[in-house]
């Protein structure tokens, strides 16, 4: 039996569907602006308040497990389910169908700034985070000069949030997340902000993680990232599994399949 065999995944989905619905507005002006959009709307039903709907799978039949120092890179063009994979794993949103496991204390940065008030300081953030995700105001007390050190945001801690750019307000939120010794760990590119030093830091985080056995699901749109610190790869397209696997194999499938130029771009991100 094969060791990853022996153990029970933190991290598993088994053919699970994600649905939206998309509403429209009655806007029609003409009688030909009419005939067009009831024949792009043929598989949409009204709601009670005179809308169309027409339903999104955002994700259809998500198969994978992850287990304890899995570090696992999923890819994919933008809509084409990362970050809705993502929050149906952080309980975020709930699967349509299927059947989504994920074990121990989880730790999530999925959009910069979403669990901030931007009104109060990082500092009060840090508390309110903290407290949100179980901690005692003592285990903050202690883990408290660690976040702020790591985000490197220095005095700005006492600052109102609504005046961190996007790169500090990502540091702080992936700072809180990894402080909080999570047993999985869900981000979506936290990784793309801040300068080298920042990225080459939280890469040392992650393999920190794989180590001691933690498992990390990260969504990003850095080849390099996947292929140096991820032992394994899931490219999405349209809400479904393309390839999955090892990551320089699955990587170089998706880098394959795109355009020159957004294959270039790719390639380059982290320069």
């Amino acid at each position: 039996m094969s060791e990853t065999a022996s153990k029970t995944p933190t991290v598993l989905a088994q053919d699970v569907w994600v649905k939206f619905l998309i509403r429209y507005h009655r806007a029609e002006v003409t009688l030909r602006e009419t005939f067009v959009r009831m024949l792009r709307l043929l598989s949409a039903s009204r709601t009670p308040d005179g809308r169309w709907t027409q339903e999104f799978w955002a994700l259809r039949g998500i198969d994978f497990a992850a287990y304890p120092g899995d570090v696992v890179g999923i890819i994919g063009r933008n809509g084409s389910g990362k970050s809705t994979l993502l929050k149906t794993l952080a309980g975020i949103c709930e699967a349509d169908q299927g059947r989504v496991e994920v074990r121990g204390k989880v730790g999530c940065l999925l959009s910069f700034g979403v669990g901030f008030n931007q009104n109060l300081s990082g500092r009060e953030n840090i508390y309110l985070n903290g407290s949100i995700l179980g901690l005692r105001r003592r285990d903050i007390d202690e883990r408290f000069r660690d976040i702020v050190e790591f985000s490197e945001l220095g005095q700005f801690i006492d600052a109102p949030v609504r005046t961190y750019s996007a790169g500090m307000r990502g540091r702080l939120g992936f700072s809180i997340a990894i402080h909080i010794d999570p047993d999985v760990l869900l981000v979506d590119e936290v990784l793309s902000v801040g300068d080298s030093a920042f990225r080459a830091k939280a890469g040392s985080i992650l393999d920190r993680f794989r180590s001691d056995q933690k498992t990390v699901v990260i969504a990003t749109h850095s080849m390099n990232l996947v292929r140096e610190a991820c032992n394994k790869a899931i490219w999405l397209h349209d809400g479904e599994i393309r390839a999955a696997g090892e990551p320089e194999e699955v990587v170089a499938a998706y880098t394959a399949s795109q355009p020159a130029a957004a294959a270039k771009v790719a390639q380059t991100q982290d320069d």
